[in-house]
């Protein structure tokens, strides 16, 4: 979960998050970082790097499964930034995915199994997240 100042549309997803803390979410597994970024096009797949703890808090999803998550990306490899999905479901509350892209924490809920993945931004995502953890272990 990213938590470092970024720009306005990093403040803008905090804001809607309720003043979280996190504005954008990765899943790295397997020397691999995933996510739909606007910076890098939509989604996408790149070796995993040192993260700054100062900028990112992590959660371990011994639940999750590799192999799901690469085989998600593999369907989705290239797809944009999901901004349609991100104004409408994000800031308008109202649920009409267009299937022609995916925001950050939309797209690794998805990845990760969790049904309807456009309810959730990074903050919430990684509270169900910590919750699948204790639940399931």
């Amino acid at each position: 979960l990213y938590k470092a100042k970024g720009d306005w549309v990093n403040k803008l997803i905090r804001w809607k998050g309720g003043n979280s803390p996190y504005s954008h979410c990765e899943l790295i597994c397997d020397g691999w970082m995933y996510s739909s970024t606007v910076r890098d096009g939509g989604v996408r797949r790149k070796p995993a790097i040192e993260l700054d703890d100062t900028h990112w808090d992590y959660i371990e999803l011994p639940w999750a499964d590799n192999n799901t998550i690469y085989e998600f990306y593999l369907k989705t490899k290239g797809f944009p930034y999901g901004w349609y999905d991100i104004v409408w479901n994000q800031f308008f509350n109202l649920p009409l995915p267009d299937g022609r892209g995916f925001f950050c924490s939309e797209w690794c809920a998805n990845a990760l199994g969790i049904p309807d993945g456009r309810k959730y931004d990074p903050a919430s995502l990684g509270e169900l997240a910590k919750w699948l953890t204790e639940k399931l272990s």
